[in-house]
């Protein structure tokens, strides 16, 4: 009885403090997030802003909490790897995943904000 007990009262303190069952909603959530600056940047097609998207993409996830920032990642470095297995530069690789780093550690998107680029972005 005793075991028991001790058992139930771990699972309701590993679930209120870890809140395991909110990943997946996280994630999805954070992958929608990426997926919309994705489409704004296509959309604003402005010069230079692509840093700019993928911080504030990465931004908006994690701010979901632990899945969306996952999430972030998890797209983030895929992109990446697909964009220097195609013959795009290891340096402009490099720059976004400084961008896509500073996004995801509470970073300030507007720091690569090009100059122009509409305010509705």
């Amino acid at each position: 009885m005793k075991l028991l007990l001790a058992g139930i009262v771990l699972i309701l303190i590993v679930e209120a403090n870890a809140q395991w069952y909110k990943f997946p909603v996280e994630a999805a959530q954070g992958s929608r997030d990426m997926y919309r600056a994705y489409t704004d940047m296509r959309n604003a097609n402005w010069k230079d802003s692509d840093k700019y998207f993928h911080a504030r993409g990465n931004a908006d996830a994690a701010s979901r909490g632990a899945g969306g920032r996952w999430a972030a990642e998890v797209i983030s470095n895929t992109r990446e790897w697909v964009q220097e297995r195609t013959g795009h530069g290891a340096e402009d690789s490099a720059a976004d995943q400084k961008a896509n780093e500073h996004g995801r550690n509470g970073g300030d998107p507007n720091h690569y904000r090009p100059a122009g680029l509409p305010d509705n972005y």
